[in-house]
């Protein structure tokens, strides 16, 4: 069944949401991991949509946080090299090009480089606004940078509709007051208003004050 969702700005994860990076996330955190003996599916449940020192200190809460910023910061540079694999998700074109026209942001827990990276080895334009882990203090599930998104493009929060695919990213455009368009499988466990498998069942429909998303 096709919903109507209207909305007067659309902010969008990257990682599982316009990019298929789980190859290579999951290639770079295994790696990372094996030396503290974490087990790899633990490590792979935390993870997804959390920014990498948020999530080293989920798995070692002992650890001096500045080795994590450190250690983060080693490795997003070294993910930014390893795009092998690196996919956009179906549809994910078409969708950037035809919201081009409206008020529309990436928010990502990658650092600027990374996103320029993924963006670029799946063939996807790169919005004109974007906020990346630079621009905030406090990952996902925290909802300061969706707040961020919506302040930048000078939209009231009840007014954005969030594209996600991780618990951390849709927990947080929640606690934002936003509304969720769940992509992929697992978004579904974390209750979003709407569900998709992929981008190709989405379209933007232009309207006399602005836009509609028609999702299904």
């Amino acid at each position: 069944m096709t919903e109507t969702v209207h909305a007067r700005a659309v902010l969008l994860d990257m990682d599982g949401t316009l990019v298929d990076s789980t190859a290579a996330v999951e290639r770079i955190w295994l790696a990372w991991a094996e030396p503290h003996g974490l087990d790899p599916a633990h490590v792979l449940s935390v993870i997804h949509g959390r920014q990498g020192h948020q999530s080293m200190a989920i798995m070692l809460p002992e650890r001096d946080h500045a080795i994590n910023i450190a250690e983060n910061a080693s490795m997003l540079a070294n993910e930014a090299e390893d795009v092998d694999g690196v996919v956009a998700i179906a549809g994910a074109d078409v969708l950037l090009e035809a919201l081009r026209p409206h008020p529309h942001a990436i928010v990502t827990s990658a650092d600027l480089r990374l996103m320029n990276a993924r963006m670029g080895a799946a063939d996807l334009v790169v919005p004109t606004t974007a906020v990346t882990a630079e621009n905030v203090t406090r990952s996902k599930p925290d909802p300061e940078g969706f707040l961020l998104g919506a302040k930048t493009l000078g939209v009231d929060p009840a007014d954005c509709i969030v594209f996600e695919d991780s618990g951390a990213g849709i927990q947080a455009a929640h606690a934002a007051g936003m509304r969720v368009i769940g992509v992929g499988a697992h978004a579904v466990a974390h209750s979003p208003e709407h569900h998709v498998d992929d981008l190709t069942q989405v379209a933007v429909v232009a309207t006399a004050d602005g836009f509609e998303l028609t999702v299904g």
